[in-house]
Parts: structure tokens; C-alpha cells; sequence
């Protein structure tokens, strides 16, 4: 297996990404549509929080209740991205290595790191599935 490699290398930039402004209907549209689990918030170019698949999931009934989407509308009616988002996310540079990741996030019960550069900019966003390919091409 290399040794050091930085986490540039396997974290995803194009990046779909939310502002608190807009509304859970919207982030539940980018979620399907993109099928990603894992949304950096931003203001500007700076990370603010991640809202997340599981996020909403906890606050609404989608699984319970598919078909059903009144219910669904009063809860996300209920909530705003900033109320729902982990806030102040830990972050990553680009040189962290892929290692220095895995031992994050093996100690955490979030499943994605935000990437930003020394002044706070979001870069990119490195997941357990970007992990586990990557250790899927070393076989």
C-alpha cells in the first residue's frame, strides 16, 4: 500500500453544495438527484456546516411514510438547514493524508470530512466511500 498519500488525491471536488438560505425540500432534491449522502454548507466559499442524507432522515418520516408527502412537508416546513446541519465541522487540508483520515474518521460517527485550504475555502470533501474505493483499487 503507498505511503503518505495525501487525501487530494481521492477526495471529490465537484462539489454540490448548499447555503443556509435555502430549504430541506431543495437539499432532499440534490441528495436524489446527485445520489450523494453528504452536503458541505457554505457561505461564500467557506464551509458554515454538512447536512447530511441521515440528517434529515432524523427529523422527518421519508422511510416510514414514503408516498405520504404531507407529512413530510410540515416537518421540513418545520426546520431550517442551519437547524438540521452539523455546524463547525471538523476539516482536512489537502495534504492530510489518507491515513490521518481514516483514523478521524474511525473515531467519529460522521462519514465525511469537509477539505479546505489554510484560509478556510472548501476544496473538496473526502468520504468513507472515496476511502473504500480507494483501498478497493489497492487489491
Amino acid at each position: 500500500m503507498k505511503q503518505r498519500v495525501p487525501v487530494s488525491q481521492i477526495m471529490t471536488t465537484n462539489l454540490e453544495t448548499l447555503t443556509i438560505n435555502q430549504s430541506l425540500y431543495e437539499a432532499e432534491k440534490m441528495f436524489k438527484k446527485h445520489g450523494i449522502r453528504h452536503i458541505p454548507v457554505v457561505e461564500g466559499k467557506k464551509i458554515v456546516g454538512v447536512l447530511s442524507y441521515s440528517d434529515l432522515l432524523k427529523i422527518s418520516y421519508a422511510d416510514v411514510t414514503e408516498g405520504e408527502e404531507d407529512v413530510e412537508a410540515v416537518v421540513y416546513d418545520m426546520f431550517t438547514i442551519p437547524q438540521v446541519m452539523a455546524k463547525t465541522p471538523l476539516t482536512v487540508t489537502s495534504e492530510t493524508t489518507v491515513k490521518e483520515v481514516v483514523e478521524i474518521l474511525s473515531k467519529e460517527t460522521f462519514h465525511s470530512l469537509p477539505v479546505v485550504e489554510n484560509d478556510g475555502e472548501l476544496v473538496g470533501i473526502v468520504t468513507t466511500t472515496d476511502l473504500l474505493n480507494y483501498f478497493l483499487e489497492q487489491y
